[in-house]
């Protein structure tokens, strides 16, 4: 993926905001690939909203950074799933952010709701394939403050 020029600000890099834009990109391609795009939304009226996002900032990224936002799915129940996902850049391969969540809901109802047992399945194979992957740092991280001593 590329880095477009108004998503740089005035300190020279990719403005936070632009990561979530990013990560989303990437993941429509995922929900392509495991029948979560916008044919299953017509077709079942469901579709995912984010309802938790944890962004870890790692290291800047500037305009010319190419980025390859890979996902690894490392939790499935019938209607949540979690999906780590981090901007690697090449040639460097280095992470500059992370963020991870995901969750079907009843586009009708507003409603959290099951996957449709086709998407389900995918998520479940795709976890299974993702399990011989390492975890990725920081999964499931959650944001605290340093206990005071």
């Amino acid at each position: 993926m590329k880095i477009e020029p108004q998503w740089i600000d005035y300190n020279g890099h990719l403005n936070v905001a632009y990561y979530n834009v990013l990560f989303d990109r990437a993941v429509d391609e995922v929900y392509e690939l495991i029948g979560l795009g916008p044919a299953y939304l017509e077709r079942h009226k469901h579709s995912t909203m984010v309802v938790e996002a944890h962004v870890r900032y790692l290291r800047e990224l500037k305009l010319e950074d190419p980025v390859r936002p890979p996902c690894n799915c490392s939790a499935t129940t019938p209607s949540a799933f979690i999906c780590s996902r981090s901007s690697d850049t090449r040639p460097g391969n280095w992470v500059s952010a992370t963020r991870e969540h995901d969750l079907g809901v009843d586009m009708t109802a507003k409603k959290v709701a099951p996957f449709h047992d086709s998407v389900l399945r995918l998520l479940k194979r795709m976890q299974a394939a993702h399990a011989v992957l390492p975890r990725p740092d920081g999964a499931g991280r959650s944001v605290r403050m340093p206990d005071k001593r």
